[in-house]
């Protein structure tokens, strides 16, 4: 997101890595714009930790306090050291009224974020693990983020860590997964992207668990 932002250098917070921006359930009355480093965001489902996504510089958090009025809803935790604007109710309000140009552009970042954030919960309501990794993929597809489309073979430009950290899953676990797969030639893993033969497969395989999940 290309936002010029430099009148809001007063808002600049920094951060540790290993810091604890905010945590799953606490009151919170501000959001964040990264603009150098990465933020883990984790939430708690049953006794496990998740990872829902890992955020870069450019992309926002913690939005639903401005939203909702919410508590957190997830955990932020700084995975380098984080650079980051910080915006609560007054100073979004000024940001508003001082650029609105800048302040249609978050908007809808925002409308974006939320059907990210509710879809890739999605992922992690699935019980079985190869459906979770299986939508992942759908997922990526999804936000065209899969890159080239060649009829039901999609390659996407991602890594085995990213779609273990999508899946909620320990990367070694996804490893194993994406093993099986490659075994039943469903995925072809290479140095810079994966890719995987039949998506509409993928999609009927995900579909049957979630009908399994509803009745």
């Amino acid at each position: 997101m290309n936002l010029n932002l430099a009148a809001f250098e007063r808002f600049a917070v920094r951060f540790q890595k290993g810091d604890i921006i905010f945590v799953e359930y606490e009151p919170g009355d501000s959001f964040y714009l990264i603009q150098s480093g990465r933020v883990q965001i984790s939430k708690i489902m049953g006794n496990i930790e998740k990872t829902l996504d890992i955020l870069y510089p450019g992309e926002i958090f913690g939005e639903m306090a401005i939203l909702e009025e919410a508590p957190r809803s997830a955990n932020a935790i700084a995975l380098d050291n984080v650079k980051a604007l910080e915006f609560n109710r007054a100073n979004f309000e000024i940001l508003m009224r001082g650029n609105p140009a800048i302040a249609l552009k978050l908007l809808k970042l925002f409308t974006k974020r939320i059907y990210d954030q509710r879809r890739r919960f999605m992922i992690l309501t699935l019980d079985d693990i190869q459906a979770r990794v299986m939508d992942v993929f759908l997922m990526l597809a999804e936000t065209d983020a899969g890159g080239q489309q060649e009829g039901e073979k999609r390659e996407f430009k991602t890594t085995i860590d990213d779609i273990a950290h999508w899946a909620g899953l320990p990367t070694e676990k996804c490893r194993e997964v994406i093993n099986h797969f490659m075994n039943q030639r469903r995925i072809e893993v290479l140095p810079d992207k994966i890719i995987v033969k039949n998506l509409n497969e993928f999609a009927r395989f995900v579909n049957s668990r979630r009908k399994n999940l509803a009745t």
